[in-house]
């Protein structure tokens, strides 16, 4: 049972980046473990108290969205870098990361992800507009912009923070997860009913009031914990692993 760790990588790179993503850190194996893989864990951040957990459940190695080595961070392996390293070097455990490539992905994406959880119909974007890792879609049915906060908080487990600035009932939808606050103007120019993302910044309060629009911040978190066990359901699916996603709290 098990799969080598170069296979495991090849074919989580192959799945995620047929083509070359520029991106703020580099994407695919990042730390070096055991040439044998049998337990996959998942999750979203890769924190200390991750490493940890996953260790402790006999992980042979780690997939996270949010990995190390960021763009312009400190080269130095100190402090926290140093802890982290350590940690993984002395269990000879693997860290796989994938940040861009698994928001844009078409199946196994935050984004996708995300709003089949919340049960949005996805569309196509309109011919001719250039959205990016924006997604587009349509409730099932029009809801308060009270009854659509309330199904957000009891699918996600935390309820988002709505700015109001919209319709009084809201059909259609665009969505990004993680801090994509910045993205309420592509939403605007799609002329849909809400935005919603993860983080909020003191500028899109205004864009949403004044653009007559309903923004909803859902959490970093919370809304980037779907693709990364789509991703390691596969993988294990597809090579026998045991796979475990295990979620540190955040509230952020």
């Amino acid at each position: 049972m098990g799969v080598t760790l170069r296979e495991l990588v090849k074919t989580a790179n192959q799945w995620l980046m047929p083509k070359p993503i520029q991106d703020y850190c580099p994407n695919g194996l990042q730390v070096e473990g055991r040439e044998r893989v049998r337990k996959l864990v998942t999750g979203v951040t890769a924190s200390q108290a991750l490493l940890d957990a996953a260790i402790a459940a006999g992980a042979d190695a780690i997939l996270v969205h949010h990995g190390y080595f960021w763009k312009n961070e400190p080269a130095q392996v100190v402090g926290l870098k140093k802890k982290r390293l350590q940690t993984l070097l002395k269990h000879d455990v693997s860290l796989l990361a994938y940040h861009l490539p698994l928001d844009l992905h078409d199946e196994l994406g935050n984004n996708v992800r995300l709003g089949q959880h919340l049960e949005f119909n996805i569309k196509e974007p309109p011919a001719g507009t250039e959205t990016g890792l924006l997604r587009v879609g349509e409730l099932s049915q029009p809801m308060t912009p009270q009854e659509l906060a309330a199904h957000i908080g009891r699918c996600l487990g935390r309820m988002p923070q709505h700015i109001e600035g919209g319709p009084d009932r809201i059909q259609t939808i665009a969505w990004c997860t993680g801090a994509a606050q910045g993205y309420i103007d592509q939403a605007l120019e799609l002329g849909v009913d809400a935005y919603l993302s993860g983080e909020i910044s003191e500028p899109t309060v205004h864009t949403a009031r004044e653009g007559g629009i309903h923004y909803f911040a859902a959490g970093h978190h919370a809304t980037e914990r779907y693709g990364v066990q789509a991703l390691g359901q596969r993988l294990a699916e597809t090579f026998g692993l045991e796979h475990q996603f295990i979620d540190i709290d955040n509230p952020v």
